[in-house]
């Protein structure tokens, strides 16, 4: 129900009670409540404005109930409209903040390959060195590309293992470390501001 409707029973009941107090108060006839004229008065006219008032009364008691009931749906709708106006917003703040995930998973095999490129070629041939040195620029301005939209990678080696962060493929028993302590990563793992894109795939200590 809208505001225009409860308005509207609202002012029926007012109406009605100036009725109900007009033939409480000149004690006149049913039939002057309603706009009839009467030209007589008697006990028994006294007992059916009574019975008229009665009626009036409960009248006004419904309407009451219903200006409360509209009252309490109009309370909630606007609970309910703050509540999806609220989560609107969360979204649209949730969708800004984290714009760039799906650019980054699809870039993460790419710096990858990268990573693997640069740390399996050794070799003393000058043109093979210069490659690498372009191909290392290139990844390099992808990671600081990366870090503008808030990505940043998980560190791995020498940390308590976080299920959260990493994901253990192998258990060792290495001296030098405590337990349940990573002590070498697989693949690199990165966050998205405080989302993780990729848990770091480790091997961790026993």
């Amino acid at each position: 129900m809208h505001l225009r409707e409860v308005k509207k029973l609202a002012e029926e009941k007012e109406t009605l009670q100036e009725e109900v107090n007009k033939s409480e108060q000149e004690n006149i006839q049913p039939e002057e409540v309603f706009g009839e004229a009467a030209d007589t008065q008697s006990e028994g006219d006294s007992s059916e404005v009574n019975s008229e008032v009665s009626a009036l009364e409960a009248k006004v008691a419904e309407l009451e109930k219903k200006v409360e009931e509209a009252d309490n749906r109009y309370l909630r709708l606007q609970a309910d409209f703050d509540n999806s106006r609220r989560r609107a917003k969360l979204d649209r703040e949730a969708s800004e903040k984290y714009r760039a995930q799906s650019l980054v998973s699809d870039l993460l095999p790419a710096l990858d390959n990268f990573e693997r490129a640069l740390q399996s070629t050794n070799t003393d041939d000058s043109n093979v060195q210069s490659l690498l040195q372009g191909m290392e620029m290139v990844y390099r301005s992808l990671i600081e590309a990366l870090k503008k939209e808030g990505v940043e990678q998980i560190e791995a080696v020498g940390q308590v293992f976080d299920p959260q962060f990493h994901q253990a493929v192998m258990q060792v028993e290495e001296e030098g470390y405590d337990s349940n302590v990573v002590v070498e990563e697989f693949q690199k793992g990165y966050l998205l501001k405080d989302r993780v894109i990729r848990p770091a795939m480790v091997k961790v200590n026993q």
